[in-house]
């Protein structure tokens, strides 16, 4: 018995789903800035921890060793992105290392936040190797209690 091949085009369920897993690893990756293939030397990420409150959203960066000055700040409508450099200690003479495992080089970190942030708002500190940013949620995304009248 002979079967036929059917276009691709015919199999509308299976482009439907390629097309979610695409968009699902799309939002899974966003914002992370993944190096190519093979790795980028010099180029880490910090961790960062995102919570938020009925007022504001926090985030907080681990990047000890670090100048404050050195680090970077900046807020695109519903993205916040961190960038700065960790400078590898000079070499010692007559050292031999026998484990290296801090991260130095270049970083970059894009958070997409849950929630619009009033960019006038935005206060950031720098203690103890962890960079804390707090951003006041806009007035327009703040739950409002309504009242209910009893008539």
């Amino acid at each position: 018995m002979a079967k036929d091949l059917m276009k691709w085009s015919q199999f509308p369920a299976i482009s439907s789903i390629q097309s979610e897993i695409n968009r699902m690893f799309d939002r899974f990756l966003r914002g992370w800035e993944l190096p190519e293939f093979g790795g980028e030397t010099g180029v880490w990420m910090p961790p960062v921890d995102l919570s938020e409150t009925t007022d504001k959203v926090t985030v907080k960066a681990e990047i000890p060793g670090i100048d404050p000055k050195e680090i970077d700040i900046s807020i695109q409508e519903n993205t916040l992105r961190i960038k700065g450099e960790k400078k590898e200690e000079k070499e010692e003479k007559g050292k031999n290392y026998y484990r290296m495992e801090r991260c130095y080089g270049s970083f970059s970190r894009s958070i997409d936040l849950p929630a619009s942030v009033d960019a006038n708002k935005i206060t950031a500190e720098y203690k103890n190797g962890v960079l804390e940013i707090t951003m006041q949620k806009k007035e327009e995304v703040k739950p409002k209690q309504i009242p209910v009248k009893v008539g």
